[in-house]
């Protein structure tokens, strides 16, 4: 299986100039070389799956208009008709003067989930991983909620985060549901659904 670390790579855009900067990375991920082609917005959106297209379009355009931070869970088809399922998160890049001049992120792909086989790896390459599964379980509970993923999605996208800023998996676990913790919970839109779900949870079909 495809390293963790092979499965992300890195974007810029600029607002002004309507510029993209793709990584190698995000190059391969659509199927091409490393300088191969000039990523627009026009090739990015031709590269998204048909019914994900409108949705992201959408997303672009907030971007442009706002300049605000944003998160994308969709589908690309890449240069061979390959799908990949795949998780876009950007934040501000600002000027010496905090104004916004363009967004900064990563894509990651969850196309695949991780085997139990790719869990025990990472179980023994990470140490304390087992000691600290609790707080480890509740950061990918947060991950799943935002994002809408699924437990070894989100398992995923923690250890991206901590192979990117090198920080244990365990530590970064615990700055996480720190600072989640200072959200002081969901948009009332979200937790009015929530509130609904726990409410009827017990009368749903089960599977």
């Amino acid at each position: 299986m495809t390293p963790v670390s092979q499965r992300t790579g890195s974007f810029r855009f600029w607002l002004a100039e309507q510029r993209w900067e793709w990584s190698d990375e995000v190059a391969a991920l659509h199927g091409y070389a490393p300088g191969e082609v000039e990523p627009t917005t026009e090739l990015l959106l031709a590269h998204k799956h048909p019914e994900d297209r409108s949705g992201v379009a959408d997303t672009l355009a907030t971007v442009v208009n706002t300049g605000a931070p944003f998160s994308s869970r969709h589908r690309l088809i890449d240069t061979t008709g390959r799908v990949h399922h795949v998780l876009v998160v950007g934040d501000q890049m600002l000027d010496p003067d905090g104004a916004v001049t363009g967004t900064a992120g990563y894509y990651i792909d969850i196309t695949d989930t991780l085997g139990e086989e790719r869990r025990d790896a990472l179980d023994a390459a990470i140490p304390g991983l087992v000691a600290a599964r609790e707080l480890i379980e509740q950061a990918k509970g947060a991950v799943m909620m935002v994002y809408g993923i699924s437990a070894e999605q989100a398992f995923r996208v923690l250890i991206w985060r901590s192979q990117e800023t090198n920080i244990k998996l365990r530590d970064l676990a615990a700055e996480l549901i720190a600072a989640v913790g200072e959200f002081g919970g969901a948009g009332t839109h979200t937790r009015t659904r929530f509130d609904h779900l726990l409410l009827t949870v017990h009368d749903r079909p089960q599977p």
